[in-house]
């Protein structure tokens, strides 16, 4: 049997979250998919290697996940679901964090990668009205522009403006490359109408994301595991928080809501690192900080108001 060319009814109908739930589960998402930006900061604290916790990360990820499906005696997916996730993961994971970490060690600064990186709302939009008829109306649009101004001061007031004197023109479309594979895998991970269970996706894609990571570090010379307390604990924050919290909600919500909703929700990625910054090492928020939360906010507002009085229409 084919698959429906157009697989957006019986996916949006499959595992839709209600609306208390879809409010628990975006907001959860917000502050967990944010940690992931606190573990970044940890592993340079620690002076851990960026692609080595990345490929230790996955790696770990990875074992517990197969160990899980075996204890339970779960079903291995078929070799089209290997082949389909796999995909989703080498984009929506490996390659979105490998180019933007790639970006950033070309020079890009992280307040420029954090911009490049909000343009992801709006590709996504643009993309899912052409291919999963999430079609955005003009209200969505302005809602998608505001917040992506309120992500511009946020990012201001973190470093007194942003910029990257010196740094190759190149070096910039590394993030914007990584943001492509982010939409990229989002959109496909509503498209294809897969069967495979949570468990299954996520073990599937930590398998293939923990080898193509563990690769690149093996060509570097820098797959060794770490030896520091500190590199560890920066790599179960990011197994723990930003990928059995973070990133399964992000599958959830997708799933549930759409690619246009849950790529909105990341507006609030950078006010949420803002607040997990201030928690965990102190740095002070400043005013314009605040006032881009509060803008961020409105235009992730704007953008639920019009779907969801597009839905009712």
């Amino acid at each position: 049997m084919t698959e429906s060319p157009a697989p957006r009814e019986p996916d949006a109908s499959r595992g839709r979250l209600g609306p208390v739930a879809i409010v628990v589960a975006s907001v959860a998402l917000i502050i967990l998919w944010s940690s992931g930006f606190v573990g970044a900061e940890l592993t340079a604290r620690a002076g851990g290697e960026p692609i080595t916790v990345l490929a230790w990360r996955f790696t770990v990820l990875a074992g517990i996940l197969v160990a899980v499906m075996l204890v339970l005696r779960r079903r291995w997916p078929r070799r089209s679901s290997w082949l389909r996730q796999g995909t989703i993961a080498l984009l929506s994971q490996a390659g979105y964090l490998l180019l933007i970490f790639e970006g950033v060690r070309a020079g890009v600064d992280g307040g420029t990668a954090a911009l490049i990186a909000a343009l992801q709302p709006m590709l996504v939009a643009t993309v899912a009205g052409r291919v999963l008829g999430e079609r955005a109306t003009g209200w969505m649009w302005l809602g998608m522009i505001v917040g992506l101004s309120g992500v511009a001061l946020v990012v201001t007031g973190a470093l007194g403006g942003v910029g990257g004197a010196g740094t190759p023109l190149w070096a910039y479309l590394l993030p914007f490359a990584g943001v492509l594979c982010l939409g990229t895998g989002t959109v496909l991970q509503r498209r294809w109408h897969l069967h495979d269970d949570l468990l299954q996706t996520l073990t599937m894609q930590a398998v293939v994301a923990g080898a193509a990571f563990m690769a690149v570090a093996l060509v570097r010379g820098e797959a060794a595991a770490p030896t520091e307390p500190d590199v560890w604990f920066a790599v179960l924050w990011l197994v723990l928080l930003s990928s059995l919290g973070g990133y399964v909600l992000y599958v959830t919500v997708t799933r549930s809501h759409g690619a246009t909703f849950v790529s909105t929700m990341l507006y609030l990625t950078p006010p949420t690192t803002m607040l997990w910054v201030w928690l965990v090492f102190g740095v002070p928020i400043s005013a314009l900080g605040i006032v881009g939360l509060a803008v961020a906010a409105l235009g992730v507002a704007i953008v639920l108001v019009a779907q969801r009085r597009a839905a009712r229409s």
